[in-house]
């Protein structure tokens, strides 16, 4: 206690208040209203109110209370001293932390981001997989199932134990149901371009037995009959017959004169 004493002299400076803000209070009583009355009216804790040091709240608070009460007395002292005690709107102040240093604060934060990201992603798609997996795993069991019962009927029909196969009437009546669907869907559809461009060109066609007979009006009209083509006095191209014809005797005579 000595030795803590004359440190306490060495160290103790006889400065203004205002350079120490020192506030030094004692226990206070573990009541709301004389936290907030402040060590003023010279309230201390009496022995009933003393703070049990292994209960952590009570201790707790009593610091809270003691730095309340604190405040309280400093702050009209330094109202009084004109010492500002907020802190301005414009107030700036540097970060303790350097601008690099928070560049990769930064970029461990975005890494560790995308990391979560990428986990969620594999986590979604392992549950997608075994989804699937399960569906297909399903439907193969019901094929399975299906087929087995297939097999069973026919070897019950086989042994003569049923007179029908009921696999094959649904197949027949499931087929007749898509031939009429198609139909209708046919029906439903119209023609199709080719055969509208036809219909558009020769017509909807019509009578055909006896059109191409001659009646008294076509009978009684000779406008254009030709007398030259109706008796082959016309002037006709030379067919095949004719080309591949071989001259006579007295032609080829004739052709060896003029070649003389």
């Amino acid at each position: 206690q000595d030795g803590l004493k004359r440190s306490l002299g060495d160290l103790r400076r006889q400065l203004a208040w205002v350079e120490r803000l020192d506030v030094t209070l004692g226990p206070l009583a573990a009541t709301a209203e004389t936290a907030m009355r402040g060590p003023s009216e010279g309230h201390s804790a009496s022995h009933n109110d003393a703070v049990d040091p292994e209960n952590d709240f009570q201790r707790e608070m009593s610091f809270y209370r003691q730095a309340q009460a604190a405040v309280l007395e400093a702050l009209p002292r330094l109202h009084k001293l004109q010492v500002p005690t907020r802190r301005p709107d414009d107030y700036f102040a540097e970060m303790a932390k350097s601008d690099q240093q928070m560049q990769k604060i930064r970029q461990k934060l975005k890494s560790k981001q995308e990391a979560m990201e990428k986990t969620e992603k594999a986590k979604q798609l392992r549950a997608l997989r075994k989804y699937g997996k399960k569906v297909q795993t399903e439907i193969l069991q019901k094929r399975q199932k299906e087929k087995k019962s297939m097999l069973n009927a026919v070897k019950k029909y086989q042994k003569g134990l049923s007179d029908k196969l009921d696999f094959l009437d649904e197949g027949q009546t499931s087929s007749q149901g898509k031939k009429k669907g198609s139909g209708n869907q046919r029906v439903k559809k119209g023609p199709n371009a080719k055969r509208r461009y036809k219909n558009q060109k020769f017509g909807f066609g019509g009578k055909k037995k006896g059109s191409k007979w001659n009646t008294k009006d076509s009978f009684n009209d000779v406008s254009g009959f030709q007398a030259k083509v109706a008796h082959n006095k016309g002037p006709r191209k030379a067919g095949k017959k004719a080309l591949n014809k071989r001259p006579g005797k007295r032609a080829r005579q004739k052709m060896k004169s003029r070649a003389r």
